[in-house]
């Protein structure tokens, strides 16, 4: 006798699944229709798909000769960049690193970027130039520039310690707007660390040759170049 509603139960949730797969089927059907009546009436205007297709190749063109076009003004002003040392001597610290960057940028550097800062373990510019080599740059500016406090060991004995270790450099280099000590030299040579003083500075930014002209010893190119 008390059986019989738990069969009533069975049947009533029986009934609620067939609905559901009703329901279901329903749908796939009336996806598959909608479908079908898209495919058909694309078939019948193929003519607008062609269209979209010529308008979507246009845009396309238009968006890569815009692209080149914008970055061929930007090789051009990086290479035009020139800098005198009275402008650099009236940078701040930050603003000299970013002038460090955008020179070694307009010299074939495209990677090149600012890093300095808190926690920058003896590096402020980072950059790969054309011949492969790995470049590792510590800053020091001087606002009063050769009449400011030189560089001395100290300074370079951080940049020895991280520039190859830390950061992988296969050239480390300090550049200064200001002067390096007799005994800092004389360290960086030991060391194989390369110097960027005012004299130096002085030729690299307001002319044209890259850096790697410029300083002695520099590795050799880690890829085949037609510079190599």
């Amino acid at each position: 006798m008390t059986r019989r509603p738990p069969a009533r139960r069975r049947t009533g949730n029986r009934r609620r699944r067939q609905q559901d797969t009703q329901a279901d089927l329903l749908a796939v059907g009336a996806a598959i229709t909608f479908a079908v009546v898209v495919v058909n009436w694309l078939l019948a205007h193929w003519w607008l798909l062609l269209a979209a297709a010529v308008l979507a190749g246009v845009g396309g063109f238009w968006w890569w000769q815009q692209r080149a076009e914008r970055a061929q003004r930007e090789r051009a002003r990086s290479q035009a960049l020139r800098y005198q040392l009275a402008q650099l001597d009236a940078l701040s610290h930050r603003q000299f690193e970013h002038a460090v960057r955008d020179l070694m940028y307009r010299d074939g550097c495209s990677d090149a970027v600012q890093v300095g800062g808190r926690g920058d373990l003896g590096a402020d510019v980072k950059a790969t130039d054309p011949l492969g080599r790995r470049w590792v740059i510590q800053c020091k500016h001087r606002r009063d520039g050769d009449r400011g406090a030189p560089v001395g060991t100290p300074e370079l004995q951080v940049l020895n310690g991280t520039g190859r270790p830390v950061h992988k450099g296969d050239v480390v280099v300090m550049v200064t707007n200001g002067r390096i000590t007799q005994p800092g030299r004389v360290f960086a040579r030991q060391q194989r660390l390369h110097l960027v003083d005012r004299r130096v500075l002085a030729s690299w930014a307001a002319g044209s040759r890259p850096l790697w002209e410029l300083l002695p010893a520099v590795p050799a190119p880690r890829k085949p170049s037609q510079l190599s």
